[in-house]
């Protein structure tokens, strides 16, 4: 296998792993983890910029109105989505936000129908009407939204759509929307309501772990911006199913998270759906005619 399918293979373990990270924080308020998480991005993408400036480097100019503003609205769709993940991860709804990250593809689809003007196939219009069954069919049996599968999916799905728009490439986004974070979430740890339990920091593990966020958070985005650069889309959009995969198995059988049969006949439509998708991209790809060479 090629080094992008590699990286991408890398970048979406960790991603589909990273309950297990955040669990042995479960002690903390999710908010106290995610302003953390901020600010240790922060520094962890200053150290790469320092360690690699002769790739990474910037020329200061007076920045764009509109730039500023993309920045802004990624900025809080991401921190959005870390709220929500981090609050479900470690208060034992995995499987519901595994869930949210199966069902995003489907929701850039519709964005891109709804905002870009996108067509769709007919084979992407059965996979996302299969997919809104089993929304349907969980919203029915369950009595109610499954709303962190939803908000995850809409935040991550919407900062997709802002993110294709800036003129700014992965780590630099990502440099721009954390630092856009820094002072808030800076804030928030000083004089914020934290809530956090007498001496869950007091051990060096429990910080050596808030530390490790920054890490946790950049290194797969590296991995995958690298796999981005190197294989197709349409591989690289089967790859990513393995993070909500490793994340859903994580939620049943490592963390015992329950699984009715009525969730299951859900979960399984949509996974359907996403099949369908994967297969109905794979087969309009190989059925474009080839480019002709000119003499």
């Amino acid at each position: 296998m090629s080094k992008g399918v590699w990286y991408g293979i890398a970048a979406n373990v960790a991603w589909g792993l990273s309950p297990i990270y955040w669990k042995q924080l479960d002690q903390l308020p999710a908010p106290v983890l995610v302003a953390h998480r901020v600010l240790w991005s922060v520094l962890t993408l200053g150290v790469l910029f320092l360690l690699f400036r002769h790739r990474y480097r910037f020329e200061w100019r007076p920045p764009a109105r509109r730039i500023v503003g993309v920045c802004v609205l990624a900025a809080v769709l991401i921190c959005t989505n870390w709220l929500i993940y981090v609050w479900a991860v470690t208060t034992g709804f995995i499987v519901e936000a595994s869930l949210g990250y199966f069902i995003t593809p489907l929701v850039s689809v519709g964005l891109g129908v709804l905002i870009l003007r996108e067509r769709l196939r007919p084979g992407q219009w059965a996979a996302v009407g299969l997919a809104s069954i089993g929304l349907l069919y969980l919203t029915a049996s369950v009595g109610g939204l499954p709303w962190i599968a939803l908000a995850l999916a809409a935040t991550f799905g919407l900062y997709g759509l802002v993110k294709k728009t800036s003129p700014l490439g992965a780590v630099q986004g990502l440099a721009a929307e954390t630092g856009l974070l820094c002072l808030p979430a800076a804030a928030f740890l000083l004089w914020g309501p934290d809530g956090t339990p007498p001496g869950a920091l007091d051990n060096g593990v429990g910080l050596l772990l808030l530390a490790g966020s920054g890490l946790v958070t950049v290194l797969p985005l590296l991995l995958f911006a690298a796999s981005v650069r190197r294989i197709p889309l349409s591989l690289l959009g089967i790859i990513q199913y393995l993070a909500p995969t490793l994340q859903f198995l994580l939620g049943v059988l490592i963390y015992g998270e329950p699984l009715s049969r009525t969730q299951l006949i859900g979960y399984g439509l949509v996974w359907g759906a996403l099949i369908l998708f994967g297969a109905e991209g794979v087969y309009a790809q190989r059925a474009r005619p080839m480019p002709t060479s000119r003499a």
